[in-house]
């Protein structure tokens, strides 16, 4: 958007672009995913429905209404983020467990709905899934990384297909963004690993606002 390009032209050119990059970023949290076989072989369905389904309500919403409403989308995806740890403590009494056995049908749902999201709007689908996986019961953020991409993987793939065929993507912006991206998902999973929860959970609300806050007074 900064280079020009029209927002929702821009949104279907980068969800092609950093494709790449969640197949890099899943593969550098491979070894977070061990013992998550039911996480992982339900968690494709919802995605790949619920990506389809977005990317098709992208292409039936005119520019200038999706440019109106990006900044909210964001802002409320990191909001969600932020506000995890209150729900929480109002759904359950005690401690969830760490590691449930596979994911409900509520989170099946929770999961088609965010493939919505993300097959709509890319920008702020891990921080929507990350809640879910942690209202789910998941405590690990790096685990929960792992099946954020995935997920994404999957949510990204069907919408990347959908914006191809329709002609909607900008190129040589999304060759860049494939390339750089390829490379920073690896590196920068292997390096969140690295660090402490508390530090890539902040990194994650300041970057959500940071975004809202450029995307709500860049001129239009």
């Amino acid at each position: 958007m900064a280079l020009g390009i029209p927002p929702l032209t821009a949104n279907a050119t980068s969800t092609v672009g950093l494709w790449p990059a969640s197949v890099g970023s899943m593969w550098g949290y491979r070894d977070q995913l061990a013992g998550s076989r039911a996480w992982i072989a339900r968690f494709a369905l919802p995605s790949l429905l619920g990506g389809g389904v977005g990317a098709v309500l992208l292409l039936r919403t005119g520019s200038e209404q999706f440019a109106r409403i990006v900044p909210f989308l964001v802002l409320a995806a990191t909001l969600l983020f932020m506000l995890q740890k209150p729900i929480l403590r109002a759904l359950w009494r005690s401690e969830p467990a760490a590691s449930p056995r596979g994911p409900t049908a509520l989170f099946l749902l929770l999961q088609f709905g965010v493939g919505i999201y993300g097959g709509y709007f890319g920008a702020g689908i891990g921080i929507l899934m990350l809640a879910v996986l942690e209202l789910m019961g998941l405590t690990n953020i790096h685990q929960m990384n792992g099946l954020k991409n995935w997920g994404g993987m999957c949510i990204n793939a069907v919408a990347a297909i959908w914006f191809i065929v329709n002609d909607v993507v900008v190129w040589p912006v999304a060759l860049a963004l494939a390339v750089g991206g390829l490379a920073g998902g690896y590196v920068g999973a292997r390096m969140a690993q690295r660090v402490g929860q508390a530090a890539v959970r902040r990194a994650v609300v300041i970057i959500g606002l940071a975004s809202f806050v450029w995307l709500l007074l860049r001129p239009m």
